[in-house]
């Protein structure tokens, strides 16, 4: 099968279009035909090993000395299910798919196949949904997801989303809206009007306005692109407010785990099966959807991270994967 390689860490040339061995999937495993997939700020990271310094060592450790031990990046997908092991009940041969592979690695999906545990982050494909539009809510959606929740996000509040045009970021405003929050998006001027159609009451352009000094108060405010930090937000949230952040390594901002009255969240998000499944019942019912940016085809993912490392996409950037006869 076609796989997307990554030969070692590097600029996006380094990654390469190969001919693979096609995976098999195990006794409680599905083997899923790809048809869509990701490019995302984690997999730039791990492609170009931009990490803080003291995290060099234990990253290479972990991912890799030389170049990544897991050579295929994407960690989500959405597909068709071409196989199953003979212990999987969930699915079956022609399932509509898309989920999300556990970890912050390169685990496997930008290519023509891939297998996932039957117990793993999969849910049936929104029926209202294309693959596309179903490859890129896994990442964004699930770790929006767990971060309102964590900060038990409620109806009458008032939420600030920064880097509310991004992956994370747009999933944030439409679930925070959900749950019933008042929403103030932050983003730059050319995607202000893309945040406000998905349901922000107020919207704030970063190039001419800084929210932090505004006077205004929040309930929660959520930095989901790790430009802000505790230490700039803390005047804007409320007693009791929290401060919610992807922000990864974390030891950047273990420090701040309390302070006072004004709690921080931050992390790697975990995630179980019934939140894809949470996500896919919300886009069905219309109360959810997926932005994307561009589309680019399997053998152009190189151009996708070129683009990605550039920190101005709208939404996600997914990759769409062709099948002919030969795979």
């Amino acid at each position: 099968m076609k796989a997307i390689v990554c030969t070692k860490y590097g600029p996006p040339d380094v990654l390469q279009l190969r001919e693979v061995d096609k995976p098999t999937p195990r006794d409680d495993e599905i083997l899923v035909k790809v048809h869509a997939s990701t490019v995302t700020r984690g997999d730039c990271r791990i492609r170009s090993f931009t990490f803080a310094r003291w995290f060099w060592l234990p990253g290479r450790i972990m991912y890799g000395l030389r170049k990544p031990r897991k050579k295929i990046p994407g960690c989500d997908l959405a597909g068709e299910i071409e196989l199953v092991g003979k212990d999987v009940r969930l699915f079956k041969k022609g399932d509509r798919i898309f989920g999300y592979t556990k970890g912050v690695s390169f685990n496997g999906c930008n290519a023509e196949y891939k297998c996932l545990p039957e117990e793993g982050l999969v849910a049936m494909k929104p029926a209202n949904m294309t693959y596309e539009e179903a490859a890129a809510v896994p990442i964004g959606g699930l770790t929006a997801l767990h971060f309102l929740r964590k900060g038990n996000i409620q109806s009458g509040q008032k939420v600030l989303i920064y880097g509310a045009s991004g992956s994370v970021g747009t999933f944030a405003v439409q679930l925070a809206k959900y749950f019933g929050a008042e929403v103030t998006g932050v983003c730059s001027t050319t995607n202000l009007k893309l945040v406000k159609s998905l349901g922000a009451d107020k919207v704030i352009d970063y190039t001419k306005e800084d929210f932090t000094k505004s006077g205004q108060t929040y309930d929660a405010i959520f930095d989901t692109v790790e430009k802000t930090s505790f230490s700039r937000c803390k005047d804007s949230l409320k007693q009791g407010g929290i401060y919610l952040t992807v922000e990864w390594p974390l030891l950047q901002a273990l420090w701040t785990s309390m302070i006072g009255s004004k709690k921080v969240i931050l992390g790697i998000a975990p995630s179980r099966t019934e939140d894809v499944i949470f996500l896919k019942e919300l886009i069905e019912a219309g109360n959810l959807k997926s932005v994307i940016d561009r589309c680019y085809p399997l053998e152009q993912t190189a151009e996708a991270h070129r683009y990605v490392d550039k920190g101005h996409k709208k939404g996600n950037v997914v990759i769409t994967v062709g099948h002919d006869s030969k795979t």
